[in-house]
């Protein structure tokens, strides 16, 4: 008994070090991504790009992957930002039709002046529909009905969409309408919707409306009632890798454009703020700023981790990576991230094949970039 309190005393007294009392097999020190981390709350902000220029009052170029602002001018100023605010409005709305995708009967209130989904009073649509008028052809109908449809009233919808900027780190914006249209109040910087647009583009449910050149929206009343809705994006066209997201405009806040693209495994957001040629804005962004990373491997699953096996014939257990991983870097990147291997001083038997046993950390500048647990590969 004694000697079982003295083993279990030592195990965790020995619990978590870096390299210490094992061995490695085909280790290798690189970058990993940060894979279902909160990148969206991360800020690194980069001296702008001289060989990059833009049109924008407002501009940035942020790295999704790695929370890395590759370029960007004026990003924390606040500005009208237009119907880009629907992006909010979308979220709120798919996060609530997950769990109560409801019928919403359009009512005279639910009108709005601009660019319109031609809603008309009486008719059902489901909230899920909504959305995609919202964001496909920008309906300020579409986004004042979803918004009373969740909140009973377009203010209390502005609280939830304040409630949700904070949650996400937006420290220099406020929202006042579901729509976008202007509010002396309601403003939002470069930065902070490029935030938004990383945690929106993770969502499966957004993605998939907001990368669509063509949608239908199904309507419940008039019955079979069905609408064509081409998406204004026209970077889903002209840009290579492009999979959204959303455009805007008012006199106000002149053309504001978010886009999000993707190549070689690296997804990249570009924002644009009251910027007469956006278009080509985000365009030359892409082509500039993808030369700027890189995704490489950090580990793959036959590296090994050897601890000791105590109470059994075999002496030793191997862990290795449940996963491979990767990660963004900047082409010129030169420093490497620290190592951290945390498993127990020893594992009593038996062992089970792919049961966790510790992970591996990869950390730069004090923060976790990724992680991955270790488990068993004994048979």
């Amino acid at each position: 008994m004694f000697l079982r309190r003295l083993l279990c005393f030592l195990s965790a007294a020995f619990a978590v070090f870096a390299f210490c009392g094992c061995s490695k097999e085909n280790s290798t020190d690189v970058y990993v991504d940060n894979t279902g981390s909160n990148s969206w709350a991360c800020e690194n902000v980069q001296t702008p790009n001289s060989k990059i220029t833009d049109s924008a009052q407002a501009c940035i170029v942020y790295c999704a992957d790695n929370c890395r602002v590759l370029y960007g001018h004026d990003i924390h100023e606040k500005r009208p930002i237009a119907s880009i605010t629907k992006i909010m409005t979308a979220i709120i709305c798919l996060e609530y039709a997950a769990a109560n995708d409801k019928a919403v009967r359009i009512t005279e209130q639910m009108y709005a002046e601009g660019s319109s989904m031609y809603l008309k009073a009486g008719e059902i649509i489901r909230l899920s529909e909504l959305v995609k008028g919202m964001l496909a052809v920008s309906g300020n109908d579409a986004a004042n009905a979803a918004a009373i449809a969740v909140a009973g009233s377009k203010e209390a919808f502005a609280e939830l969409m304040n409630q949700k900027a904070a949650d996400l780190g937006m420290k220099n914006t406020h929202f006042v309408t579901p729509s976008g249209l202007d509010d002396s109040q309601h403003y939002s910087s470069a930065y902070d919707m490029a935030l938004l647009c990383s945690y929106a583009m993770e969502k499966e449910s957004f993605c998939s409306i907001v990368s669509e050149q063509n949608l239908i929206a199904e309507y419940i009343y008039p019955e079979g009632k069905t609408q064509h809705l081409h998406n204004h994006n026209r970077l889903l066209s002209v840009c290579p890798g492009c999979i959204g997201i959303k455009t805007g405009f008012t006199k106000k806040a002149g053309r504001t454009l978010t886009s999000c693209a993707e190549r070689d495994g690296i997804r990249l957001v570009a924002v644009t703020l009251d910027d007469g040629n956006d278009w080509q804005d985000h365009c030359s962004l892409y082509d500039n700023c993808f030369k700027l990373v890189k995704k490489v491997m950090l580990c793959s699953t036959d590296e090994k981790i050897t601890v000791p096996l105590v109470g059994g014939t075999e002496k030793m257990i191997k862990l290795v990576p449940e996963r491979e991983l990767y990660a963004v870097v900047e082409t010129n990147e030169k420093e490497q991230p620290d190592k951290v291997i945390s498993v127990p001083g020893f594992i009593y038997a038996p062992a089970v094949k792919g049961r966790r046993y510790g992970k591996i950390e990869f950390r730069q500048n004090g923060r976790i970039i990724a992680s991955c647990r270790l488990v068993s590969e004994k048979k």
